[in-house]
């Protein structure tokens, strides 16, 4: 009689499970799939037990593609880099950044094929530059480019996505690539990194990537969002409290690897091309307090003057928001 009761009170807890699942929203969360801390916790599932939600995972090339579908409404929640979110703001796409996900370093380069008689920015002159046009990458390139006083018409700038520009670099037509992980360790193999996004950063051309959700969904969905924020925190401190122990044959490096086709020799290293900031350190003034405003703002106000958009708007604190880390304080 008590086995007989364990098996219909098992059966039901299953059955439960089963319904709640069933039950669970939908939720579609775009990314770009870098090589990152938070992909171990999403290859675990803990981002749908956190939050509840049925979470469908997709990737996507470039930031103009989230851009579409944030503001098509396809999806609600989304990672996009610093300078298409600029684009989107100001376009007046209805989304807030509420969490950084990465600041960029030398996780996006400019790379320079060997033979090419590139060695100093200057030498880009009459050039074939690859990048995914409306990315950090770009922003990062005009940067580079301004910093060596070269213009957009000094150089032949090739719109690609990621897996076009590999493509292009195997059949050397072209002969520079401003491009991020893990095309770019690829590319390394023939090519020599001429200047980071940490080198024109300090130059005034900063980037970062930064989770942004559509605000009637964020509304709606408060508790779910603090659960989604720390998660990635849980992630990132995983890596932060000991990131020499994640070795190519490490399990999070081995998960990382994977789940987004990275090889594993090289995630270590594209790990250290970003800094990821813990959310106690996100809410203070300098980042999503005032400082990544101010930065959206300069990223616009660069690319007005760089004929890549119309206008730049006056504020873009609307466009950002720091309630949600609030939970990390």
């Amino acid at each position: 009689m008590l086995g007989h009761f364990r098996r219909t009170l098992t059966a039901t807890a299953a059955l439960l499970a089963l319904a709640g699942a069933a039950g669970a929203e939908t939720v579609v969360i775009g990314h770009f799939g870098n090589p990152t801390p938070m992909q171990v916790a999403a290859s675990e599932g803990k981002f749908a037990e956190a939050t509840g939600w049925d979470v469908e995972w997709r990737k996507f090339a470039s930031g103009a593609d989230v851009i579409a579908a944030m503001a098509s409404g396809d999806i609600k929640l989304a990672e996009l880099g610093s300078s298409p979110l600029a684009i989107a703001a100001t376009q007046g796409v209805d989304l807030q950044m509420f969490m950084l996900a990465q600041v960029i370093g030398t996780a996006e380069s400019l790379i320079v094929r060997n033979g090419s008689g590139i060695e100093t920015l200057a030498d880009l002159k009459g050039k074939r530059i690859a990048v995914p046009v409306g990315s950090t990458a770009h922003f990062s390139l005009m940067g580079a480019l301004a910093h060596a006083e070269l213009g957009s018409n000094d150089v032949t700038i090739m719109s690609m996505p990621p897996d076009q520009i590999a493509a292009a670099w195997q059949q050397e037509a072209i002969d520079a690539a401003f491009i991020w992980q893990p095309v770019q360790e690829e590319i390394l193999q023939t090519g020599t990194r001429l200047v980071g996004a940490d080198e024109t950063a300090g130059w005034g051309y900063p980037t970062f990537d930064g989770w942004v959700v559509n605000t009637d969904f964020a509304a709606e969905n408060k508790e779910a969002l603090q659960a989604f924020v720390r998660t990635v925190d849980a992630a990132n401190k995983a890596y932060l409290d000991n990131a020499a122990a994640w070795t190519p044959d490490s399990p999070e490096v081995q998960t990382i690897a994977s789940y987004t086709g990275a090889d594993p020799s090289q995630v270590p290293a594209i790990l250290e091309g970003y800094s990821f900031l813990p959310a106690a350190e996100q809410a203070k003034s300098e980042w999503l307090g005032e400082g990544i405003a101010e930065a959206l703002k300069s990223t616009a106000e660069f690319l007005k003057e760089a004929g890549r958009i119309d206008s730049a708007s006056d504020d873009y604190t609307p466009f950002v928001t720091a309630d949600f880390l609030s939970v990390a304080k």
